[in-house]
């Protein structure tokens, strides 16, 4: 179980992310090597078919495993995304609500599974994110 110290040292490091209140993305749950996060949907980036934009939903699934791996790293690890690969499985037309969980925290690969959810619980879109452990901050 994840200590509230750990918690609210994870959330004070998401809060300021521009994407994170650009898509309105709010933390529903964090656990050791967990993340639900949930994130509405905003008709203005709607892709042609009225529909979460496939790309927006990618973003969620990326950021969301970020946050999974934070749980086991802490969030002062610097890292970044090597591997992305995500599969829709349906149109989503509601709120998002995206659950990570960290498959491998490795010494410098950390693998998550990532399932998103529309507000009817359909299976939209599954994906697997890669991170990589940094020694440094980029930049």
């Amino acid at each position: 179980m994840l200590k509230q110290e750990a918690k609210e040292a994870i959330l004070e490091t998401i809060r300021p992310i521009p994407i994170v209140e650009a898509l309105g993305i709010h933390i529903d749950e964090l656990d050791e090597g967990y993340c639900r996060a949930t994130v509405p949907h905003n008709r203005r980036y709607d892709g042609i078919y009225r529909s979460y934009h496939g790309g927006l939903l990618t973003t969620v699934a990326d950021s969301i495993a970020c946050f999974a791996i934070m749980t086991q790293t802490g969030p002062e690890q610097p890292m970044t995304t090597t591997d992305l690969n995500i599969r829709f499985l349906a149109a989503c037309r509601s709120d998002v609500t995206a659950e990570a969980k960290v498959i491998k925290i490795g010494r410098t690969l950390c693998p998550v599974g990532v399932e998103l959810f529309d507000t009817n619980k359909t299976k939209v879109a599954v994906a697997q994110v890669t991170y990589m452990r940094l020694s440094k901050a980029p930049g």
